[in-house]
């Protein structure tokens, strides 16, 4: 079977999901020069479908996630990666589709946590030669898994090292969730609700036009098959992109299944301050000819994580914008200070929990907090 890159929409999950043997789930990635070669960091996943016991799902549904009974359906579609088992030792070997010259790439062995990263090299007369075969003028590059007994597939975009960017946050700059909302409105709309597209966003970035966007979140790989197949191929109606998400211990099935949740989902931002910083970092390392457009949110640490790069990096950020959700603009003015601001409506009602975790943070990077002066009945909530 051959998949071409510019004629056929893109799932990050098979046709026919895989129920038995090894699937290998490989992230959207990117490549980069270096030389006169091209460099393609890649992360795959070695895994086996479990499923989470029925029992455990109800459970979830009624006592610990609140989902209704028209929405448990949505709880197993996202949880479904929880439960899988990691598969160690898996010697992946991929092929890219349409190669006339039917090449074979070593990843490499899998480890203790299913998990593969590793740096694949093309010549430019190969990556070249490939593109050509897949008809894929903007750079996307699709493969598929050919070792013995797994089943997956995946793209990666070549990028060149001049042109712009976009580094864009998810949750509640291009997906409504509500972070800053007490943990339960969280965990209802991670798992239980229908997706909600932020107003506006997707028509914003498809006005930016085909330029490669890069999907920075503090959220667990886990949640990345539900995502992308919202966001992407299904009714978000994004810009396709590479993905970098956070890792998070994958103990879903012990027994204190509520505090493993909160942990995945509501993760510390210092955690997540970190990860963003290091994730964007190497953009812009492996890019100093491009210029970035840095979009998030006012919820958690965006504006602070943003402020760094631009500090650490001022002639390749062009602009950074912030959907201001929990009314930063007026309640902490000089955290979105020379930033371009999208008011978000309605203002999210912050948790009590939450403006204190913030305000601890910003005091610690030393930045200006008011987060007292937030105005009711947020804090109420």
């Amino acid at each position: 079977m051959e998949y071409t890159a510019c004629r056929e929409p893109f799932s990050s999950r098979h046709v026919h999901p895989v129920q038995e043997g090894t699937e290998i789930t490989f992230y959207p990635a990117y490549g980069y020069r270096s030389g006169t070669d091209w460099l393609v960091p890649i992360r795959s996943w070695a895994h086996e479908n479990r499923g989470a016991p029925a029992q455990l799902l109800t459970k979830l549904a009624q006592r610990k996630v609140k989902c209704d009974e028209p929405e448990i359906e949505n709880l197993r579609l996202r949880f479904g990666d929880f439960p899988d088992d990691d598969k160690s030792h898996e010697k992946v070997t991929i092929q890219f589709d349409s190669d006339p010259d039917k090449e074979q790439y070593q990843l490499g062995k899998s480890d203790p946590n299913g998990l593969i990263e590793t740096k694949l090299k093309l010549s430019e007369a190969k990556a070249r030669k490939l593109l050509e075969s897949q008809g894929s003028p903007r750079g996307w590059l699709t493969f598929h898994a050919v070792s013995g007994g797994h089943a997956g597939k995946g793209r990666i975009r070549l990028i060149e090292p001049e042109g712009l960017s976009v580094v864009t946050d998810i949750d509640d700059t291009i997906k409504v969730t509500e972070v800053p909302a007490e943990k339960a409105t969280v965990l209802r709309n991670t798992f239980c609700r229908d997706f909600v597209p932020a107003s506006g966003m997707a028509e914003t970035y498809k006005e930016m036009g085909d330029i490669p966007f890069h999907y920075v979140s503090g959220g667990p790989w886990q949640l990345y098959a539900p995502l992308y197949d919202y966001l992407i191929s299904g009714s978000g109606g994004y810009p396709e992109g590479t993905f970098h998400f956070s890792d998070f211990p994958k103990n879903i099935l012990a027994k204190d299944t509520r505090a493993v949740l909160l942990q995945v989902i509501a993760g510390s931002m210092q955690k997540t301050y970190q990860h963003k910083v290091s994730q964007i970092t190497n953009l812009m390392e492996r890019f100093p000819g491009r210029k970035f457009i840095l979009v998030g949110d006012s919820g958690e640490l965006d504006p602070e994580v943003y402020r760094h790069i631009r500090d650490k990096f001022p002639q390749q950020v062009q602009e950074i914008r912030i959907r201001d959700v929990i009314n930063d603009a007026e309640v902490n003015r000089d955290r979105l200070e020379g930033m371009t601001v999208i008011k978000a409506e309605p203002v999210i009602c912050t948790s009590q929990n939450h403006d204190k975790n913030l305000s601890a943070m910003l005091q610690r990077l030393n930045r200006p907090s008011h987060i007292k002066n937030r105005l009711p009945p947020c804090n109420q909530q």
